[in-house]
């Protein structure tokens, strides 16, 4: 490690690194990073940090966000956020994760991707503090003797250490030369950009790491490496992914991505607070405060959903989704035709209210039901089968075509 130059860790610093900490997975090295800020702060130079994007697929989901999310705090604290398109990186493929060679890409077709997970990834950075890079502009240049010089400043012991690359050698899987580039080459641009801070997720953490090594070879600080957790996906299980029919993508309809917003758990609402909300963390921890001590989960889901669609859609069309969510769920419009039904003493459990109410046709029915995911109070999924409701009225949707409006009288 090079030794930095000591700057003080005032409380500004101190609530600057907190900021940086919310959420994420892992901070190396958080002494060194807690230095660069605080020389950022008593010299005024902001720091550079860099986001690599390989443009293999245009669309983005909220999974994608929340690095984007992270950037967009650093960004709000001064910092300089460099959006790096991997145009050259994506003619090899990123190994990461996979356990066959990914096909590479066309010019073009990088150049339309590009330019579409741009645009949609604008409406979380603010364009404005957003320096847009091609590594094409320094890889280019370096032709063979240059890419044969720097595979000469790591070892294949090293490169080795990867895990995906590790398993695919003892299962005889074939790894391409070329594969082994990838890594070095994401590092490389670190060294090009002189890098104070990568990001990436958690699966990328090796290729982060190469980088700060590769910069201390070529006699740079080294970068700090900050790496996000993935998001679950609506079921709260998997990885929020298309293939999984789990995501949300940021394009989607204001109602549709309200809608979707609203069936979460509430335990992973609070997950989706944590990686996905821009409000202050002082604020998530009032509201979930409020939310131990009574307070209706769902009000703080309505807050979250809102703040969602109003991001990537407008304010208004937030008010618009959620007016149409209370109409469709709360006030009964859909379907027309509800039954109503009244059953009684409160409290009284889920399970006795669904049969009572005609909805399950038993006990072990309507827990199934529960089970699986398939029971909606005001259009809130739930989860708890030893659930108690007090006196009230609510619409309740047993699938997709059982509905009704169940007065609970005390």
């Amino acid at each position: 490690m090079m030794n930095l130059p000591s700057h003080p860790i005032t409380p500004e610093v101190e609530a600057d690194l907190r900021i940086a900490r919310r959420g994420c997975e892992e901070l190396l090295v958080e002494a060194e990073f807690a230095q660069k800020l605080a020389r950022s702060r008593a010299t005024g130079v902001p720091l550079r940090i860099k986001l690599g994007l390989d443009p293999t697929a245009p669309d983005i989901h909220l999974g994608h966000t929340v690095v984007l999310n992270k950037m967009r705090q650093l960004q709000d604290l001064g910092h300089t956020v460099i959006f790096l398109i991997g145009d050259f990186t994506s003619m090899i493929g990123d190994p990461s994760g996979r356990n066959t060679t990914r096909p590479s890409l066309t010019r073009e077709q990088i150049e339309a991707n590009a330019a579409t997970y741009y645009a949609q990834a604008s409406r979380v950075l603010d364009p404005a503090r957003t320096e847009i890079r091609y590594n094409s502009e320094w890889c280019d240049p370096l032709g063979a003797r240059g890419i044969i010089q720097l595979a000469s400043r790591y070892t294949v012991a090293r490169m080795m250490e990867r895990e995906d690359f590790t398993k695919r050698f003892k299962n005889g899987v074939p790894i391409a030369v070329h594969e082994f580039l990838y890594p070095l080459m994401q590092g490389y641009d670190s060294v090009a950009l002189r890098a104070d801070l990568e990001l990436g997720g958690t699966d990328q953490k090796f290729n982060l790491l190469v980088g700060r090594e590769l910069q201390k070879e070529y006699g740079q600080e080294p970068q700090c490496i900050l790496t996000m957790p993935l998001l679950e996906g609506l079921d709260g299980v998997e990885k929020m992914s298309k293939s999984k029919n789990n995501y949300i993508g940021i394009t989607e309809p204001p109602n549709e991505m309200f809608g979707k917003l609203m069936s979460i758990s509430d335990t992973l609402m609070w997950r989706y607070y944590d990686l996905l909300s821009l409000r202050p963390a002082a604020e998530i921890e009032a509201l979930r405060a409020e939310v131990q001590a009574g307070r209706n989960p769902r009000d703080a889901k309505v807050m979250l959903a809102q703040e969602i669609v109003a991001r990537f859609h407008s304010q208004r069309a937030a008010e618009e989704a959620l007016a149409a969510f209370e109409a469709r769920f709360r006030d009964g419009v859909l379907p027309e035709n509800m039954p109503e039904v009244r059953v009684g003493p409160a409290p009284m459990g889920i399970l006795k209210v669904l049969r009572e109410a005609g909805l399950a046709a038993s006990a072990s029915e309507a827990q199934r039901n529960v089970e699986q995911g398939g029971v909606r109070i005001d259009g809130q999924r739930i989860e708890d089968k030893s659930l108690q409701l007090s006196a009230g009225t609510y619409v309740m949707q047993v699938g997709k075509r059982k509905f009704a409006r169940v007065t609970l009288t005390a």
